[in-house]
């Protein structure tokens, strides 16, 4: 736990075609840790639409940004278009460097791994992309919040809130984060049990893998890539859940 009387500087890295719940989820969740500004960092500081096309703004450019004690990377269909985006990764790799946590959000995890921050590292991701884990030097860990020392990682979409209040608990204490969770009334009782490839039916689970084959296709296209420029030889990887 982080000094209560040591202030924290919080961002959160947006860009185009992000899944808005993997930024917000957590927002409401990180916005209210005591003692911390809490910002919110685009490319630059044009207004953005995620991938169903809600208008989001950014707080500033991510040139802009001091270094940040917690750095927040959500994901979405456009986390792609930057993973090969040297001056996205090396901001990443500067204030990783730097920051007192990494959250990971989703495919987060994998602008993460492009930036090489993640080689021995035990992370989970989106169940759609969790077997190019090892394309960056990644442990899978097939869990919905994974701790890897400093760095937190959430599962897809909703686990950021999970991941989220964990962060939270691990810089304030348990009390803090419970005190959030309660606030945001935050007790999911699902209608459905078809929230992981392991408890949804198979045709769902089918028509869902089919709807995400094609950025799924560049996503691995990129990953190999991304491993043959940080020296990483990858044997197939399956998904636990086949």
């Amino acid at each position: 736990m982080i000094s209560p009387d040591t202030h924290l500087q919080i961002g959160s890295l947006l860009f185009e075609g992000i899944d808005q719940i993997d930024l917000t989820g957590p927002f409401e969740v990180l916005s209210r840790i005591p003692n911390a500004t809490y910002r919110i960092y685009g490319e630059t500081a044009d207004p953005v639409r995620d991938v169903k096309g809600l208008l989001l703004t950014p707080d500033a450019a991510i040139a802009d940004a001091p270094q940040l004690d917690v750095l927040h990377v959500p994901g979405g269909f456009g986390q792609e278009s930057l993973m090969e985006d040297e001056a996205v990764l090396a901001w990443l790799r500067s204030q990783a460097a730097g920051a007192i946590s990494v959250f990971s959000v989703c495919t987060g995890a994998l602008l993460c791994g492009a930036a090489g921050l993640l080689q021995g590292r035990r992370a989970t991701t989106h169940w759609a992309s969790f077997d190019l884990l090892p394309y960056f030097g990644a442990i899978p860990v097939d869990k919905r919040v994974v701790l890897d020392e400093s760095w937190v990682f959430a599962a897809g979409v909703t686990a950021g809130i999970d991941g989220a209040l964990r962060l939270a608990a691990e810089l304030r204490g348990e009390d803090v984060a419970k005190a959030i969770q309660l606030y945001m009334a935050y007790a999911p009782e699902p209608p459905f049990d078809a929230g992981t490839p392991e408890r949804a039916p198979a045709a769902v689970l089918e028509q869902a893998r089919a709807s995400v084959a094609a950025i799924t296709e560049r996503r691995t296209a990129t990953a190999r890539r991304v491993a043959a420029k940080l020296g990483l030889t990858v044997e197939a990887v399956s998904q636990p859940w086949g």
